[in-house]
């Protein structure tokens, strides 16, 4: 007897604050840039939740348009604030309604992961012996 599976395609969003100043998402740009480099085969989107473009939700629907079903969104914060405790999930909610097909997921803010906490206290350190 088979089992069906159903078949996930994934795409990622780094999803950042925004500024009116272009040369803020400068460093966002070149994660971006350097995950696509690494990983040809996986697809992957910077959005912002204001100033820039594209916000989350038009680059959430370019991909789900793609055959996107899976989207993992990446919060490019050092920490959780307003905007990942409030702005953000409420934003999720309003593509679930007008996508329930699709599966929107919320990453850890980059800072809190571990390797980011410990590459920039090694920052620090180096910044100190200097």
């Amino acid at each position: 007897m088979t089992t069906g599976t159903v078949s996930t395609a994934t795409a990622l969003i780094l999803f950042a604050h925004g500024a009116r100043d272009p040369e803020w998402a400068s460093p966002m740009r070149r994660v971006c840039a350097s995950v696509r480099a690494q990983a040809p085969a996986l697809r992957v989107e910077l959005a912002f939740l204001e100033f820039m473009t594209p916000e989350l939700a038009p680059c959430a629907e370019v991909l789900l348009a793609e055959g996107f079903n899976r989207i993992v969104v990446l919060p490019m914060f050092i920490a959780q604030g307003g905007h990942l405790k409030r702005d953000l999930p409420l934003l999720l909610d309003e593509l679930r309604v007008r996508h329930p097909q699709a599966r929107f997921e919320l990453a850890s803010a980059v800072g809190e992961a571990e390797p980011i906490v410990q590459a920039m206290a090694q920052h620090v350190l180096t910044l100190a012996a200097q």
